[in-house]
């Protein structure tokens, strides 16, 4: 089995418990590294945290680029039209990444999926669809491109979301993080919703409120 190549940080004791970190479109498995020690999560919560690289694929909305991306972004209308197969296709390769860390000791249920914008699409059909109980959740600054075609396994039905989103994001309009709670509602979750006054991006009070949630999460 071909795995994606990641970047990892390990904690300074034997990791009980895992973060997979998917990074936005056009960046890369370094984008969101310099956030673990900003974290500061406690000596007895060794988490190891995995990003990893995208793919290179050709963009349309980019005049068709070849650029690190999990998939192709077709418009960008509010529907957000994506090409599903390579989301999906994405979502499996993180599949594969879970599956290692739990050969690696971890419980399904001591691994979270993170993800950024285009990251955190997938970060949606990733968690929701693996068949194993994971532990969380955290969606940031994205949109759920495939609320209509997921199939939500029942391991994960009662899955933890945290959704965090910039209040003057005219990247991905804030439109769509208030949209992705209403279809998760409908679906029977129950998601954390909060934003920040930032654009597309991350924010230092955002970091403080992931490390909140990681380790109410985690502990």
């Amino acid at each position: 089995m071909s795995l994606l190549p990641c970047v990892e940080v390990e904690s300074a004791q034997p990791a009980t418990a895992a973060v997979i970190w998917l990074h936005g479109l056009g960046a890369n498995g370094h984008d969101f590294e310099p956030i673990v020690p900003e974290l500061r999560l406690p000596a007895d919560l060794p988490v190891r945290f995995v990003f990893p690289h995208a793919p290179q694929l050709p963009v349309t909305i980019n005049g068709g680029y070849v650029m690190p991306a999990w998939y192709d972004i077709l418009e960008m209308s509010l529907e957000r039209k994506v090409d599903e197969k390579q989301l999906k296709a994405s979502a499996r390769c993180v599949h594969d990444l879970i599956d290692r860390e739990i050969q690696r000791g971890i419980d399904s249920n001591r691994i979270v999926i993170a993800g950024f914008s285009q990251g955190g699409a997938v970060g949606f059909e990733a968690a929701l669809s693996y068949p194993k109980p994971l532990a969380g959740l955290l969606a940031m600054s994205t949109y759920f491109a495939t609320a209509n075609s997921v199939q939500v396994n029942p391991a994960n039905a009662k899955l933890p979301i945290q959704i965090f989103h910039g209040s003057y994001d005219d990247v991905v309009p804030e439109f769509h993080g208030q949209n992705s709670v209403k279809v998760l509602t409908d679906k029977g979750f129950e998601p954390g919703y909060q934003t920040f006054p930032m654009d597309h991006s991350v924010c230092m009070e955002e970091i403080t409120a992931i490390s909140d949630w990681l380790q109410k999460l985690l502990k």
